[in-house]
């Protein structure tokens, strides 16, 4: 059976996300290595991904930027492999490779897990990482914990069951002050 991962990029000290137009925003995408990431372990684990999940939002500004890059390493990943959109209100997806899952969330879920090893990468947004979460379908966290503190943004647990235990798989940090964690749902 396939684990689905969630992959939370741009996480600060104090537990905000990287919110679009704040000044934590601008400290992630400031960085080279952020804006053109380059980790060739992080790069296999997106590529041997049986599929990559978004919610709507993650999903329209997602295939924005990558359907027009020519030079991010995620590009050729995510705009040929295999994508589900989990919507109730998108009706067509253009981006090549792309299915939208529009029904019941677990059902879905279970559809795809099913058939093989491998991994389901979750990249996002929030309401779909919180959905997840709340039906506690999450197998693994991948968080990257940048060494900042935010003040402001967008808190990736609120409005989920106030307490899961949690098993630390790996934490790598960068010389940059990153910090890399991989934590498995204790089962």
């Amino acid at each position: 059976m396939r684990k689905l991962i969630a992959t939370v990029f741009n996480y600060s000290l104090d537990g905000f996300l990287a919110d679009e137009g704040t000044e934590f925003w601008k400290f992630c995408f400031g960085l080279p290595e952020n804006r053109q990431p380059d980790d060739r372990a992080h790069l296999d684990f997106l590529q041997g991904a049986y599929a990559h999940l978004m919610g709507r939002t993650a999903y329209e500004s997602i295939a924005g930027a990558m359907t027009t890059s020519t030079d991010h390493p995620f590009a050729d990943i995510l705009n040929t492999g295999r994508k589900v959109v989990f919507s109730r209100t998108l009706k067509t997806a253009d981006w090549a490779n792309t299915t939208i899952a529009a029904g019941d969330t677990t059902g879905e879920i279970d559809k795809l897990r099913l058939g093989g090893d491998g991994h389901i990468v979750v990249w996002g947004g929030v309401s779909l990482w919180r959905s997840l979460m709340r039906l506690d379908l999450i197998d693994e966290f991948q968080l990257s914990m940048f060494p900042y503190v935010a003040g402001e943004g967008t808190r990736l647990f609120d409005g989920v069951p106030k307490s899961s235990q949690l098993d630390l798989v790996s934490s790598t940090a960068s010389s940059n002050g990153i910090v890399y964690l991989q934590y498995r749902r204790h089962r």
